[in-house]
């Protein structure tokens, strides 16, 4: 076998190696999927270059509650305990446009295992085929767990349809993998700070 031919195999394998190491949460779904926020194109390309770990200092004067940023052009989630001893950066997915974009401050103000859907008014204004309401399950939009926010409509929530996250998909939502939301479910707090930038 040449040199050639063996670095190709190797960054190859490589390359199969990672996508397996961190394969739960990089799965696509089939056709059948279960959001139905928006419809995933093949020419929308993840953003990864942004993707880095952040210090609170510059976003937060205190980290009473906690604190969580988004970060829209990197779609990225960053979370500070309120004793600095716990630090998380998550891929995310995030509005699809400007307009549906909101940025700002606000605050975790419920937290939903199991949230059930309904479209805003614009959502079905836009897609009036869409259903007006989702309960709990695999079918729900939201995915296993929703941070409601103190804006009416903004969520931080989970999503069954795992092409979403690193892409522009959302109506004005932040997703989060499942497992991911979970996890960031028990450490929010209802009082956590947010801030969208």
């Amino acid at each position: 076998m040449s040199d050639d031919m063996f670095n190709r195999l190797s960054r190859r394998s490589f390359l199969a190696g990672t996508a397996a190491a961190f394969g739960t949460g990089a799965v696509a779904q089939t056709s059948n999927s279960t959001e139905i926020e928006s419809d995933i194109s093949s020419r929308v390309q993840r953003n990864i270059a942004s993707f880095r770990s952040l210090n609170w200092q510059p976003y937060f004067t205190n980290l009473d509650n906690g604190a969580i940023l988004v970060d829209i052009q990197s779609r990225a989630l960053h979370y500070w305990s309120e004793d600095e001893a716990i630090y998380k950066l998550y891929p995310t997915s995030v509005p699809l446009t400007e307009d549906l974009t909101r940025k700002g401050r606000t605050e975790v103000t419920r937290k939903v295992e199991g949230p059930s859907w309904a479209p805003t008014p614009s959502m079905k204004q836009r897609n009036p085929e869409w259903p007006d309401f989702i309960g709990p399950g695999p079918d729900n939009p939201l995915g296993t767990h929703a941070l409601y926010l103190s804006w009416t409509y903004y969520r931080i929530h989970g999503t069954h349809d795992t092409r979403k996250i690193g892409r522009r998909s959302s109506n004005g939502c932040i997703g989060l993998y499942n497992e991911q939301i979970a996890e960031l479910f028990g450490f929010a707090k209802v009082g956590t700070q947010v801030l969208l930038i």
